[in-house]
């Protein structure tokens, strides 16, 4: 781990990951339980009492910051420790109160419906969110990037995890609310635990969330289960059911892939009418292929397919034969063309899902575009930035599909340029579009200290910007005359 540019942390790197010269009282809180729940009663009180006390201690160090940081190492455990690093080097307050901020109301039921862990989560409901209810524990099942997707439990303990910030559609991951058990899965891929004060934020110190990972064949990350309560979740059988949970869900996916692979190979079987689901998801940004989800079944689409689909999408109203054929290409592409591609995109999705005349969607199709404007509506950026993985269909040179890819990217800039905040910042200089931005690296620039090691890097990006930009008007000027 590097401690980065902030001196107070590089102090710190010494003493990573836990190892300690600071005195035996110090060094048994790195070896505390290591990284499992404890595991005896007697042991569980003592060991939690010794992880609030230490934590606690570890709190005001932080308010007081400066040398008092480099006090933290051997108060913590070594995971939460590197958490809390982060979540300091990331601009996170601990005393950060509840913002309006996430998806709400329509816009996540629509982006929650399609997310391909919808199709889990009667499994989940059987393997822990009714065991948990009458415990009186909360189930929180959130998507890949810690976005709480939905809450289960009694209503009390879901309106009390309401009022530190456990909501459904808010974001727990590290970068947003500091150290946390979903945020911690999210950043590692790994289950963990975190107990009270061991949060970062001072709001969540009443929790303990133990949670894991479910991940998809592949091995991509698709989501995140935590239950979450007082002290008695910080059990060893809690965290091995939240475990088993997940694993019992990953197990559900591989036989959804085998049974899809039975089908069509990488279509989904032919015929099927889905009209009656409305689970239906599209995703089309970034580099990758097009990717339909279908009753939590992701099928993969031509491209073709793909920006008829969006432009189906984005017009609700519906598209005529000739409206959507310049749409798809401004030159000659004609009616019987575009009949034959709706039809087999119909072979695809089920012939009910696609109406004609005009041509429009009968069910609603959540798309990745729409989720990102939702983001971009209510004002949350790092949001938005997590989910534009690249331009829409990069690939197409359909006008319509040229237009959505525009206007996408001018506002999430926009947006980037308005918020006065390094790590939005950081994170849209960093990716492909917004790595030559110079008016991004200016902005940057403004948010970092002019004694750090990191504003001298900006202020060669931005020279050797500046250099490119001068070259490309010299050589302009002499294709001029």
């Amino acid at each position: 781990m590097t401690c980065g540019t902030n001196p107070d942390f590089c102090r710190l790197a010494r003493y990573l990951p836990g190892t300690v010269c600071i005195g035996k009282e110090r060094q048994m809180v790195s070896n505390l339980t290591g990284g499992r729940p404890p595991r005896q009663a007697s042991e569980s009180g003592a060991q939690l009492g010794a992880l609030e006390a230490y934590a606690a201690q570890a709190h005001g160090f932080l308010s007081a910051g400066g040398e008092q940081l480099t006090q933290l190492a051997g108060l913590l455990r070594p995971l939460v420790l590197e958490s809390w690093l982060r979540s300091v080097r990331g601009g996170v307050d601990p005393t950060d109160i509840i913002d309006g901020r996430g998806l709400r109301g329509a816009d996540l039921e629509r982006y929650r419906d399609a997310h391909p862990i919808a199709a889990l989560m009667p499994l989940i409901d059987k393997l822990l969110v009714q065991d948990a209810s009458h415990a009186g524990l909360i189930v929180t099942v959130a998507d890949q990037f810690g976005r709480v997707l939905s809450v289960h439990g009694h209503p009390e303990q879901i309106a009390a995890a309401a009022e530190i910030g456990v909501r459904e559609g808010d974001d727990l991951s590290e970068r947003r609310i500091g150290t946390n058990a979903v945020g911690l899965v999210v950043r590692t891929g790994r289950a963990t635990w975190i107990h009270g004060p061991e949060h970062f934020l001072h709001r969540m110190h009443q929790i303990t969330g133990a949670a894991a990972p479910v991940h998809e064949p592949d091995g991509r990350l698709i989501g995140v289960l935590m239950i979450a309560g007082g002290m008695r979740v910080a059990k060893p059988e809690i965290l091995a059911l939240v475990k088993a949970a997940a694993t019992a869900a990953e197990m559900d996916l591989v036989l959804r892939a085998m049974r899809a692979s039975h089908g069509n190979g990488a279509s989904a079987p032919a015929n099927r009418d889905y009209s009656e689901q409305a689970k239906l998801g599209l995703d089309v940004l970034g580099l990758g292929q097009p990717q339909l989800s279908i009753a939590g079944e992701r099928v993969s689409l031509s491209q073709r397919h793909a920006e008829i689909l969006l432009l189906l999408a984005e017009h609700p109203e519906g598209l005529g034969a000739d409206h959507l054929a310049l749409l798809l290409d401004d030159t000659d592409l004609d009616n019987g063309t575009i009949r034959a591609a709706v039809s087999r995109l119909r072979t695809v999705i089920g012939a009910s899902v696609v109406g004609s005349r005009p041509y429009r969607l009968r069910v609603h199709v959540a798309t990745d575009v729409e989720a990102l404007r939702a983001a971009l509506d209510s004002g949350d950026i790092e949001s938005a930035l997590r989910l534009y993985a690249g331009p829409v269909l990069p690939r197409s040179s359909a006008p319509g599909i040229c237009d959505i890819r525009d206007e996408l990217r001018v506002r999430l800039r926009t947006a980037v340029l308005a918020a006065p905040d390094a790590g939005v910042l950081r994170r849209w200089t960093s990716c492909p579009e917004g790595r030559d931005d110079a008016a991004a690296w200016a902005a940057y620039r403004s948010t970092v200290d002019r004694e750090s090691p990191l504003y001298a890097q900006i202020e060669a990006k931005i020279r050797v910007l500046d250099r490119r930009i001068g070259a490309d008007a010299t050589q302009m000027q002499r294709f001029d005359s």
